[in-house]
């Protein structure tokens, strides 16, 4: 499976084309190559403003984005760095609130990739080259402070180099990336979720904050340990900070209390993320923000293909008069969350397309009851599951199509549509749409 992207721009082209060529690790666990790599440009990732750290199942890029819009509420200058990218390879990072231009973007893939031809050619992957490239614009370009997502787990991410993040947070916790996540190691936990909280809690540090939410005994045990063992503060929902969503996100912690909005995103998971990304500001004392700030960046967040509802575009043109929402969710906690949001929704039709790797029913089982139809696509680019791969988990045919356009255009012609199943699959929704993030 390759993660990669197009440009027309030729010099961002030119150099996505030699990111295509790498390899994709596939067994290959440890930091030495990023560590190596980062060394040959003079290790910039010891060079950057203070740093937030996010990791989680899902939820991580939606906590990362109200951080930076409460940051940025203040007045402070955020540099960011997320994953995937949707349409545009230039989304995973983000340099002073705006997306990296085009040159730029060409000219520091051009430095990473030459700094490792010129040496002893240390076979780094598609994300070790990201990640140093994001690296050297953090620590080049003058910033308040950084926001930083995980890739994948944590312990073993390419982003786990920092040395000394002002705080370390953890969003929700699931099953997902198996193959990876819960492959057999020695000294490992052996219970499922236990070794998730285990790999994603490897962004600990010395003295650095670790702000998570509540999870079951299992995954606490493996935070406290770790926690523990590196000498860092563990702030935990339900014992060190709290919050009650309802009308409002009503958050207290030992500073005091918060009557804070909910987000405009939709779902109340993102009330959760807001107040996670809350926290992790209250238990930190590098920058200061108010909390009007707060307030400000939770109204004005936005984060595409995350319950998403489509604007006016080729693609919702088909079914003029309907809501069209979109969600790249593909494990079975994205699909509680999602059968969350539409719980009192009338029945919609479901077009969807899963990497061949995932959970074919954590979407659809969720939602039993609620479906119309269910159309399957293929997942961009990728192997995807098939039609047949989904007929142990729902009573309804399913309908296989070329594309979401295709499936668009056979629905009936009554009752909304959810698209979801894969953020591949949802960057080529938004494309299609014209809806292009920014």
């Amino acid at each position: 499976m390759k993660d990669f992207a197009i440009s027309d721009h030729p010099g961002v082209a030119a150099q996505l084309a030699r990111l295509e060529q790498l390899s994709v690790p596939q067994g290959r666990l440890g930091l030495e190559i990023i560590e190596g790599l980062l060394a040959l440009l003079g290790n910039p990732e010891r060079r950057l403003p203070p740093v937030f750290h996010v990791a989680g199942t899902n939820g991580k890029g939606s906590t990362c984005t109200y951080l930076r819009m409460m940051l940025e509420a203040q007045g402070l200058v955020v540099h960011s760095a997320t994953k995937p990218h949707l349409v545009r390879y230039n989304e995973r990072i983000r340099l002073a609130g705006r997306l990296i231009e085009d040159d730029l973007l060409a000219d520091l893939l051009a430095e990473v990739l030459d700094a490792n031809d010129a040496g002893e050619d240390l076979g780094p992957s598609f994300f070790e080259v990201t990640t140093a490239a994001i690296f050297l614009a953090f620590s080049r370009i003058p910033a308040d402070v950084c926001v930083i997502e995980v890739g994948l787990g944590g312990r073993l991410d390419a982003t786990n180099v920092i040395p000394n993040p002002v705080a370390t947070g953890i969003a929700t916790l699931g099953i997902d990336h198996e193959g990876f996540l819960l492959r057999p190691e020695e000294g490992a936990p052996e219970v499922p979720l236990a070794r998730i909280a285990w790999e994603k809690g490897g962004i600990v540090r010395p003295g650095a904050p670790m702000v998570t939410l509540d999870y079951p005994a299992v995954a606490e045990e493996q935070i406290a340990a770790l926690t523990a063992k590196a000498g860092a503060p563990w702030i935990r929902r339900g014992r060190d900070w709290f919050a009650e969503i309802g009308e409002r996100i009503e958050y207290r912690d030992s500073q005091g209390p918060l009557s804070l909005p909910l987000p405009t995103l939709a779902g109340r998971h993102q009330a959760e993320n807001a107040a996670l990304a809350v926290a992790l500001i209250r238990h930190q004392s590098a920058v200061a923000v108010s909390p009007e700030a707060m307030a400000q960046g939770i109204r004005v967040a936005r984060w595409p293909a995350r319950l998403q509802r489509l604007g006016d575009g080729p693609l919702t043109g088909l079914v003029k008069g309907r809501a069209v929402w979109l969600d790249g969710g593909h494990n079975p906690d994205a699909g509680l969350a999602i059968a969350r949001h539409f719980a009192d929704a009338p029945p919609f039709h479901l077009i969807t397309g899963m990497l061949a790797n995932k959970d074919p029913s954590a979407i659809i089982a969720p939602l039993a009851g609620k479906l119309l139809s269910l159309s399957v696509v293929p997942a961009p680019g990728h192997d995807a599951h098939r039609p047949e791969d989904f007929a142990p988990f729902t009573a309804l045919p399913a309908q296989p199509f070329e594309d979401v356009e295709q499936a668009l255009r056979a629905l009936p012609a009554e009752g909304d549509v959810l698209i979801a199943g894969s953020l591949y699959l949802a960057g080529d929704v938004l494309r299609r749409n014209l809806e292009f993030p920014d």
